[in-house]
């Protein structure tokens, strides 16, 4: 599954776009240099996901969008089209 795809995922498991986990990790203090395990908690406290879908959120909360190029256009199953993260919901993505 594309890093892509973890994030189309959890929009619809919770019901919210990675902006707004964004932007309510922020309100509770988490960005870059927060640990993973208070985020985890948190996204599965709050909103039941599990750990590969709540690290999937770690990175975008931590480190923003972009991703590695080594995953754009490789032809296997983490492939994506781009090194950066939609994250305004995936009804909205261009690169679909």
């Amino acid at each position: 599954m594309s890093f892509q795809a973890y994030l189309d995922n959890i929009e619809t498991k919770a019901g919210l776009p990675p902006r707004q986990f964004v932007a309510l990790a922020d309100e509770k203090g988490f960005g870059p240099g927060t640990k993973a395990t208070p985020i985890v908690e948190w996204l599965a406290a709050d909103y039941g996901l599990g750990r590969g879908h709540a690290m999937a959120l770690v990175h975008v909360i931590t480190m923003g969008p972009q991703i590695s190029t080594k995953h754009v256009d490789s032809g296997g199953t983490h492939s994506d089209p781009t090194d950066t993260l939609w994250l305004d919901g995936a009804a909205s993505n261009p690169n679909r």
